[in-house]
């Protein structure tokens, strides 16, 4: 029996103080009764069905299509994975860690269009599984037809970013403040958090979920947040055609055996200080530590990061999202200007815009712009590689697909 699962009766509790500021939230991660599991009447309610009583499984089924034993959503990564401090990049804070329980509750909760106005856009409208939980037009539909700002980003990975904040503006300080914030926009989702909370509790499926995670039935937003930024958290890409290759080599600027010549060509140069690519996508989740400007606009229409903290050190920059996935995940950059990776290549070849803001490395030693200079060998060598980030197995979990029946 797995640590996470809830029934009815337990025999140990352990409780984890909330992170949110507005409720003293408690998350919990019940054990049950073992002689409950002994229980062999099969039309006896409180009867074990996997990880379930047969009353909640059932009463789960007729909405939810979930395994009768809980999903696994707290993988042991490899021991090469952490290599390069990727453990500094972790940001899920000891208050709110993965477990099956609470993943299950937020997956139901990424995949319901409930968390609409009108019943009409879930998270995963926005960020979809086979494009590596991004979305392939430049800008999202919102509820009522408007669009959003700016292109939806990755979830990939996005349990390591240093800072830990959240938006391409970085404007929400933890994944668990920005899940609650796109189900208020008046463009996304349109609903109070009164308002879904109220909706939530009516849900038969809901009082189950909320039941065996947090102990009662009590919808919360709060607790939506914990749960979703759970399921978030765990959506960790980690065997694509790279770690394959990294888990036979010491060094990861050595050749990859099981890489085409090309695709170790790309890697060497994502690697070297010609290009300075691992520099803001470093770590085996190829990804930043803090927003940059990359140099897409010598001015600035869309102020990134400047533009909600006023500071004018700061206009321009924008997340580092994780390069994991890369390939699926097109339109590329806060605006889905370019729609694919051979036009962000020549970007960063010929293409970056000097400004006040420009990030150091995009330089060089007299102040001017980086070129790179790169042939089209070598162009077609960091696209290779680059697609060597994506990861089929992930994009085909079904631990992280649309649990819904209908």
């Amino acid at each position: 029996m797995k640590v996470s699962t809830v029934l009815p009766l337990f025999v140990s509790l352990i409780v984890f103080s909330a992170c949110s500021s507005d409720a003293d939230e408690e998350f919990e991660v019940l054990l049950p009764d073992e002689t409950q599991e002994n229980s062999e009447n099969q039309n006896d309610p409180d009867a074990l069905v996997g990880d379930f009583t047969a009353a909640d499984y059932a009463l789960l089924s007729a909405s939810l299509s979930l395994d009768e034993n809980l999903e696994d959503y707290t993988v042991e990564l490899p021991n090469f994975f952490f290599d390069n401090q990727l453990q500094n990049e972790d940001n899920t804070p000891n208050t709110n860690p993965v477990t099956d329980m609470g993943a299950t509750l937020g997956r139901v909760l990424f995949y319901d269009r409930r968390l609409s106005a009108n019943n009409t856009i879930s998270c995963a409208s926005c960020h979809i599984q086979e494009n590596g939980f991004s979305d392939p037009d430049q800008f999202s539909l919102g509820f009522e037809g408007g669009l959003t700002g700016r292109n939806s980003m990755g979830l990939a990975n996005a349990r390591f970013y240093e800072n830990g904040r959240f938006f391409w503006d970085e404007r929400a300080a933890s994944l668990e403040e920005q899940v609650l914030l796109p189900i208020q926009d008046e463009v996304e989702m349109g609903l109070t958090l009164a308002e879904m909370e109220e909706k939530l509790q009516a849900e038969d499926y809901y009082q189950v979920l909320f039941r065996l995670t947090f102990g009662d039935e009590t919808v919360t937003s709060n607790r939506v947040s914990l749960a979703l930024a759970q399921f978030v958290r765990a959506m960790v890409s980690y065997q694509s055609k790279y770690d394959l290759g990294r888990a036979q080599v010491n060094d990861e600027e050595a050749n990859f055996p099981n890489f085409t010549a090309s695709e170790n060509l790309g890697k060497n140069l994502f690697f070297s200080n010609r290009t300075r690519c691992s520099d803001c996508h470093h770590t085996n989740s190829f990804v930043g530590d803090a927003a940059r400007n990359n140099g897409l606009d010598a001015a600035f229409i869309d102020l990134g990061v400047g533009g909600v903290t006023g500071n004018n050190n700061q206009v321009g920059e924008f997340k580092v999202n994780s390069l994991r996935n890369i390939a699926l995940t097109a339109p590329y950059m806060h605006d889905g200007r370019f729609e694919t990776l051979e036009e962000v290549i020549a970007h960063y070849n010929n293409g970056v815009q000097n400004s006040p803001t420009l990030d150091n490395r995009l330089r060089i030693n007299n102040g001017n712009v980086r070129r790179l200079n790169l042939t089209q060998v070598e162009i077609q060598g960091l696209v290779d590689f680059l697609e060597t980030l994506t990861d089929e197995t992930f994009v085909n979990d079904e631990k992280f697909a649309d649990p819904f029946i209908n």
